[in-house]
């Protein structure tokens, strides 16, 4: 296991969970997504109450109980690729408390682009199976045919997804940048392309 410590940024369909899989196999390190760490830790017991609590109800986690699983999460990885946190301010500012960073990448993608890519996404109901209409259709017409687009990936929704995105993460761009610790990749150009300049920042920290 790599003892690297990388931070991947990027908006809703920017390609973190590509890149992040990708760098966690690269470099033998934990791929760990605030999701995935909750449902993980669902019934950790904290001051807030547990994961499972807020998940069952359809409530958003509140920052103090997300921040204590992102750490119990951490503390068991020597190496990681965080992907999904910190989402605000206080997050980050709980992250460097906790942790030093050796990379912070952000994955630069215009709002055109992103919606793009979103609007694009197509799911089949019968193997949960995601498509895309530019990208990655299956080759079977039976199977391309009952493709669905979900309700969240309509254009109206997606702008409204990554306006929130940009509302709440900005100033969390605006902080690493501040520190120079963050490092920009053009996140639009091929996944192969992309994947080598990240490679290169965490090689090269």
């Amino acid at each position: 296991m790599s003892d690297k410590k990388v931070l991947l940024l990027g908006a809703p369909g920017a390609g973190k969970g590509t890149q992040s899989k990708r760098l966690a196999e690269e470099f033998s390190l934990e791929h760990v997504t605030t999701g995935d760490a909750l449902r993980a830790n669902k019934d950790m017991e904290t001051e807030y109450g547990t994961p499972r609590e807020y998940m069952d109800a359809g409530e958003l986690v509140p920052d103090g109980l997300v921040n204590e699983i992102v750490e119990e999460a951490l503390s068991n990885a020597s190496g990681f690729v965080l992907d999904g946190y910190p989402r605000n301010l206080s997050q980050a500012e709980y992250l460097d408390d906790i942790t030093d960073l050796d990379s912070v990448i952000y994955l630069d993608v215009s709002d055109d682009e992103l919606v793009r890519r979103l609007t694009g996404r197509r799911l089949d109901p019968e193997t949960g199976d995601i498509y895309h209409t530019e990208f990655d259709m299956p080759d079977d017409d039976e199977i391309a045919d009952r493709l669905v687009q979900r309700d969240d990936d309509t254009e109206d929704v997606v702008r409204e997804r990554l306006r929130v995105y940009e509302e709440n993460t900005a100033e969390v761009i605006q902080y690493y940048r501040d520190s120079d610790e963050l490092v920009e990749v053009d996140g639009e150009q091929t996944p192969d392309q992309v994947f080598e300049d990240v490679k290169s920042v965490v090689t090269d920290a």
